[in-house]
């Protein structure tokens, strides 16, 4: 089922115009995407003093081009990409913003104990998955956010890396603050909470990092500290911690939204759920196409290293280049019915989890989540409907997903 045509809004003149912060666009950012992407698909945001790209195959090659770079510091410092960093704190960052060298130096050898531990993780990441949806109500409404999709990635990224049961709750709100470090324009209050909480966590993973050098577990954590004794990990102990807390970043809330943006749309495109109900082996193809349909990373980014032409437009060095995920991905030149939400239908990639050598370090553990949960939403809940509600999007800029989702069964 495509959205009803209606006419497109003029085309936008600012980055934030698109996001969140715009009720507009909070609401439905895809025509004003649309109408950037058809009337103006290399835009230059003067306010902001940042570029926007929305075409797919410019954003593709993009952010597959390893010559740019992403760390703040190479950014005009007049541009709202340099507001990313920290005072005091400039040059200490996670592989979400590092370049080459140190990028890799580290991204590699987490991910592979990521990689390996998720893996072998899997049927116990699914049974969470089950556990948290059996322990929501059984009939009648109920907020799904609040009841699975906000508390389920937490409880599985936590058992991953190996944070105590017990201080469950402050890692919860230690990982909800650390996620302003993605907000540009964060009030000097979420600063604040990001910087404290961030210290929190720091200092958690610390503590437990030395108690599983005296006596190892099954985590994560434990994989790390390994790596390091063995020398298979250049990696110092303060950039083992700060990347942990990139880890959250990059699968915590994202995952929330994935879970709860497929339900809302599963369940008001009653076909697709009776295709998913009817073929469970469908849930792979439903969580891409959700992906593609309502991202919940709407923007990724680069830095443009020299001056250069990029998507046919001239560039200087230090101008920051956002890219909207979120057009793309019903770019008509590469998506047949872009418009149209079906988890039948084979697509082209999408690039929802960006691209390169910066891609989403979070996307498998994401995507074994997300299919097991609409699965098991699903069956569980042979009846389950969206009732008359006004929905709440959440107002974090660059990011889409709900505050709540009431459903019935």
């Amino acid at each position: 089922m495509a959205d009803d045509p209606k006419p497109l809004p003029s085309v936008p003149q600012s980055v934030l115009e698109l996001s969140a912060f715009n009720p507009v666009a909070r609401d439905n950012p895809h025509p004003l995407l649309k109408s950037l992407r058809e009337g103006c698909p290399v835009m230059r945001d003067e306010g902001a003093r940042v570029w926007v790209l929305s075409r797919y195959k410019d954003i593709r090659d993009t952010v597959n081009d390893r010559t740019f770079v992403r760390h703040p510091l190479n950014a005009d410092p007049e541009s709202i990409t340099a507001r990313l960093v920290e005072e005091g704190r400039e040059r200490r960052t996670s592989i979400l913003f590092l370049d080459d060298p140190d990028h890799a130096r580290i991204r590699q050898p987490l991910a592979k104990a990521f990689y390996a531990r998720i893996n072998r993780m899997r049927p116990e990441i699914e049974a969470m998955v089950d556990k948290v949806i059996d322990a929501a109500p059984a009939s009648g409404a109920f907020d799904l956010m609040e009841q699975v999709a906000v508390p389920l990635p937490v409880l599985v990224i936590a058992r991953i890396i190996g944070v105590d049961e017990a201080r469950l709750a402050d890692f919860r709100q230690w990982s909800e603050d650390v996620i302003l470090g993605l907000n540009p324009v964060r009030t000097s209050e979420e600063n604040a909470r990001m910087i404290s909480s961030g210290e929190a966590l720091d200092a958690y993973f610390g503590e437990l990092m030395q108690a599983r050098r005296k006596a190892p577990q099954d985590d994560l954590v434990t994989d790390m500290v390994q790596l390091q004794a063995s020398g298979e990990a250049n990696v110092e102990d303060d950039e083992v911690r700060l990347n942990l807390q990139a880890l959250l970043v990059g699968g915590n809330l994202t995952t929330t939204d994935l879970i709860g943006n497929g339900i809302w749309l599963l369940l008001n495109h009653p076909e697709q759920a009776a295709a998913l109900r009817a073929d469970p082996g469908l849930a792979a193809q439903a969580v891409e196409e959700v992906l593609r349909y309502e991202a919940p990373v709407q923007v990724t980014s680069r830095i443009v290293e020299a001056d250069r032409t990029v998507a046919g437009c001239p560039m200087q060095k230090s101008q920051p280049v956002f890219m909207s995920l979120a057009a793309a991905n019903r770019d008509p030149d590469t998506f047949e019915a872009p418009d149209d939400f079906d988890i039948t239908k084979k697509r082209a990639s999408h690039i929802a989890f960006g691209g390169g050598p910066h891609i989403c370090i979070g996307a498998p553990l994401a995507r074994i989540e997300a299919r097991h949960a609409f699965v098991k939403l699903l069956s569980r809940y042979p009846n389950l409907r969206l009732p008359e509600q006004d929905l709440a999007w959440r107002t974090l800029p660059f990011f889409r997903g709900l505050e709540r989702l009431i459903v019935e069964s």
